[in-house]
């Protein structure tokens, strides 16, 4: 059984509601999926799963929020090494620059990012909500 942990911030509930349907899409198969704000979540998780997803909106001049997500992405610096992982997240403004350099960085660690990453402004439509269930299915698969 494949082991997947979703872990996502969430300001608005945009991104709570991508990682929702990131998980949806990823219970295909022979899978046990774990949702987790990242408040909840510790570097173990992560190390334990086959594969992870993490979710954060964009903030202030397009960066991870401070006070939670990019500790926690720093935790994990050690622990991503050759793991399939997913990167999402909803932005209200600028350009998608925090998620390319949030998987420039992952993968500076060693992580495989097995897809660019999934970017929505504010919520999802139904084309987004799609979109988050087919990188769900791609983590479940890579």
């Amino acid at each position: 059984m494949k082991n997947i942990v979703v872990i996502y911030w969430s300001g608005t509930g945009s991104t709570e509601a991508m990682a929702e349907w990131i998980m949806e899409g990823s219970q295909k198969g022979d899978t046990n999926v774990r949702l987790l704000n990242v408040g909840d979540a510790n570097v173990e998780d992560v190390s334990k799963a086959d594969a992870v997803a993490f979710g954060c909106p964009s903030m202030g001049a397009e960066e991870l929020e401070e006070s939670e997500m990019e500790p926690f992405i720093e935790s994990i610096a050690s622990v991503v090494n050759g793991k399939n992982i997913i990167l999402f997240g909803s932005y209200g403004w600028g350009n998608g620059e925090w998620m390319t350099d949030w998987q420039e960085r992952m993968e500076g660690y060693g992580a495989k990012v097995i897809v660019d990453g999934l970017i929505i402004n504010y919520a999802a439509d139904s084309e987004g909500i799609e979109k988050c269930k087919e990188i769900g299915e791609l983590l479940s698969k890579a």
